[in-house]
This record gives structure tokens, sequence and C-alpha cells, in this order.
């Protein structure tokens, strides 16, 4: 089993930054490929931003892209989102995830291990 625990989140005035953090713990050794998902109230999970084992790979949602970066630091099993010029659409409860080598980023489903979220508002 992996856990996954997510930090760095809070209130926010539009324009400003947050830096998001997620430290793997367990057997990290059966993941390799994380990522980055946002919830809003009412509305399904959506896809942000996901990086593969060595970093090579950052896909992003057209919606963070030029705002957003996600890196790792695989000596300290965390996962990191750093995030720009918010907006208050980014407003959500942003959740860390994981998985062995994913086939399509995106995909929800793929993912095998979650962790509780943390909470992002911006304000306007």
């Amino acid at each position: 089993q992996v856990q996954l625990v997510e930090s760095g989140g809070g209130l926010v005035q539009a324009g400003g930054s947050l830096r998001l953090s997620c430290v793997a713990s367990g057997n990290t050794i059966s993941i390799s490929d994380m990522g980055w998902f946002r919830q809003a109230p009412g509305k399904e999970r959506e896809w942000v931003a996901s990086i593969n084992w060595n970093g090579g790979v950052t896909p992003y949602a057209d919606s963070v892209k030029g705002r957003f970066t996600i890196s790792r630091d695989n000596a300290k099993n965390t996962v990191f989102l750093q995030m720009n010029s918010l907006k208050p659409e980014d407003t959500a409860v942003y959740y860390c995830a994981a998985s062995r080598r994913l086939l399509n980023y995106a995909d929800v489903i793929q993912y095998a291990y979650w962790g509780q979220g943390t909470q992002v508002t911006v304000s306007s």
C-alpha cells in the first residue's frame, strides 16, 4: 500500500501563488507516475497535471498551462504543484494521485492511490 498526504492549500487572493506538496510513504517502489487532480463543489474531478518517474514528462491541462508547474523530488518521495497567477475558478479541493507507469495521464481511473485532498480557495 501507498499513502499520499497533501499539504500547502489555503486561501489566497486572485493573482497570488500557492505551492502544494504531496509526500508518498509505504510501498513507494510500486509507484512511478504521479499527478494532481482537483474537484470543485458540484463538479467532477478534473485532471490538472502529471509527472513521470524522472520528471521528463509533465503534461498539463489547458486550463493551467503556463501558470502551474509540477515537479518532484524522488529522494524525498515528494511531488509539488507550484500554482501562480491563481484565479477564482482554480478554487477546489486538490488531490494527489499515484500509480505505476500510466498510459493516459489524464485518466482518473488509472491512478491506484489517492490522498485526502487539500483545499485551495482563491478570492476575487
